[in-house]
Parts: C-alpha cells; structure tokens; sequence
C-alpha cells in the first residue's frame, strides 16, 4: 500500500476551528457494515446503539503540554511535551534555530531550569525540577492540534477535554470522546448500555505526517496504556450476552487491540506502537465512534482497516459534499466492521 493511497482534497474551511455550540451538537454519519450512509446527529446516538452494549472510552486528561523557554544562550525555544516518562522527567519535540545540548538548560523563568539529558531520534529526554504535571500546569499551555489556528483560550480548556477525563498525560484529546455530555451518558445507561474506561495517553505523534511512500516503513510512536480488569470482565460479559464493543475513539480502539494481540485480551499496563492497517484482523471492537481524520494519516489508515477502503473514501466524499466539519472539534462517524472476508 503507498501513503497516497489515503489522501483526499479537503477545503479548508471543512476544519472545525472551534467546537459546536454545545457538546453532543455536532453531526454523526453513519456507515453501515454494507457500505450504506445515513446522516444523523450526535443526539441520535442512543437510537444506534443496543441494550447490552459496551462502550469503552478513553479516561486520559489533556495536559498543558506546550512551553516556550530559552537556551543558556538566550535563544528562543519552543517544546512539546511527547511523553511525561517519571514525575521529573518527560520527552519532548523541540523547535529552536539551534537544538539545546545534552547537559544545557532550557529557561522557563529565572529559577525554572529543565536539563537537556539525551536525544532520541527526534524527541530530547529533559528533567525537571519539581514534578512535570505541576510545572506544566504553572508554564504550559494547552496543545491544541497545529490545525486549529487561535490560541487555546479558557474555552479550549474546557472544551478540548472529555467530560470523563481523569488520568492526566495525554498531549492531544480523545476527541471522539468530546460529544459527550453527562446528560448522553446518563441516558445510555438508563437504556441498558454499559460503559468502561481504558487509559491511552495520546502523543503528540498523532499529529506527525508519515514521511514515507511505502505503508509498510512507517514507524508508528510508542503510546502507553492501562486495560482495567474490570473492562476486561465487561468485555466478556458482553460477548456472553451477545452485545457489541463500541469504542469510543481509535485510541480505545488501539489500547483494547494492542492487549489483544497475543489472540485474548489481557489487563494491566503497557507500551504500544500498533500500527493499524486494511488487512488487520480485529479481535475485540465491534463498532467505532471516531472523527473524521487528517489525509494520508496513520488514523484514516485504520478507519480503512474496519470500515473498508472503498467505504471510507465514499464516506469521506460524502462528508465533504454535505459540508461535515473535520477533524478534533468536527463531526463524528458511527462505523459498523466490515464483515471479515
């Protein structure tokens, strides 16, 4: 498969630059398993899904991520935190005409100094002085992804976050996962629809193009997950009661799939560089809630692998006819599998 198997022409005022009005006001396309379309409103979820279904969704929290410092020389930096990897160190992609040395330091304030330790292919390991969740929250800023073009504002912070967001170390939202209102959940669970949490801690390289042509030499960046025994137990409780797995978002997709891979879904935590592609055999998700994902991108990849590739690009066509917002504050999709062949 060649990367530009998966690009599409999108205008660019399709890109949601703010949210709706409301949470759950966007617009949901669904793709039937036949290929079918219906369009739909986020409201209307409730009437998709079954008694006895599971939703699993991503509890990760957004973190302010983004921080802007100097070098020792006095030269500007600009970082993204990839990965925080112990309370007082953390990866990080760096922007500066330079690139800080191994032993220099990074300014923040004048007695807020981060130490550059080791480079990792394009990430810079960096210790921190106090615990990394507690300087980002005083220095950082919101990472909103590089599409949406204002600065993240008192709304973004909101906004740009799930309403079930508890386990702080993401760098980018879920954003499937930011539909919901309370009001939705409720709602689905008086109807009978069960709902479990999985943790995947989104990276940054969520956001970064694939720079090869082959599909096969992509390298995907590792992410770290936790599968809770609980989401484990309601997993096979729904395959006893014939319900299905609907993940919300293809990072709760990813973690539940990258558990599975030894052929039975395991609990526990663990790092995944899983790389979805059409061919995959999927082993836990039935359904997928997702947004509409970026042209040539790992993501619109494994949107193919479960819909079909044929689907998805007349999915996307139709989406783009019908003027559907996309991306993270865009609309979403309700995709069933594509039967295995």
């Amino acid at each position: 498969m060649r990367v530009a198997d998966f690009d599409f022409d999108l205008p660019a005022d399709l890109i949601a630059q703010f949210p709706p009005a409301v949470r759950g006001g966007s617009r949901l396309l669904h793709v039937e398993a036949t290929g079918a379309l219906h369009d739909r409103w986020f409201s209307e979820l409730p009437a998709l899904l079954r008694p006895d279904d599971l939703l699993v969704m991503n509890d990760t929290r957004v973190i302010k991520a983004r921080l802007f410092g100097q070098k020792d020389s006095g030269g500007k930096v600009a970082l993204l935190v990839e990965r925080v990897v112990g309370e007082f160190e953390a990866l990080a992609f760096i922007r500066a005409s330079h690139a800080p040395k191994p032993g220099s330091h990074i300014h923040l304030s004048e007695d807020t100094l981060l130490d550059v330790l080791t480079r990792q292919d394009d990430l810079t390991q960096l210790r921190f002085p106090r615990p990394v969740l507690e300087v980002l929250d005083q220095f950082g800023r919101l990472p909103l992804p590089p599409y949406i073009e204002h600065v993240p504002t008192a709304d973004d912070e909101a906004r740009y976050q799930t309403v079930y967001a508890d386990e702080p170390g993401a760098v980018a939202a879920p954003t499937a996962g930011l539909h919901f209102d309370d009001a939705m959940l409720a709602a689905l669970k008086e109807q009978g629809v069960r709902a479990e949490r999985v943790t995947l801690h989104v990276g940054a390289g969520t956001f970064q193009p694939v720079r090869v042509d082959d599909v096969a030499e992509h390298k995907m960046h590792s992410e770290r997950y936790t599968i809770p025994p609980q989401t484990v137990d309601a997993i096979t409780e729904t395959r006893a009661r014939g319900g299905r797995v609907v993940a919300v978002g293809t990072t709760s997709l990813r973690a539940l799939e990258a558990a599975a891979q030894a052929g039975r879904l395991h609990a526990g935590s663990s790092e995944t560089d899983i790389f979805i592609t059409p061919g995959y055999r999927f082993r836990v998700v039935d359904t997928l809630i997702t947004n509409f994902h970026l042209p040539r991108s790992t993501l619109l990849m494994l949107v193919s692998a479960f819909a079909g590739v044929d689907t998805i690009r007349a999915a996307y066509a139709h989406a783009i006819k019908e003027r559907y917002r996309f991306f993270s504050y865009g609309d979403a999709m309700f995709l069933e599998k594509r039967p295995p062949e």
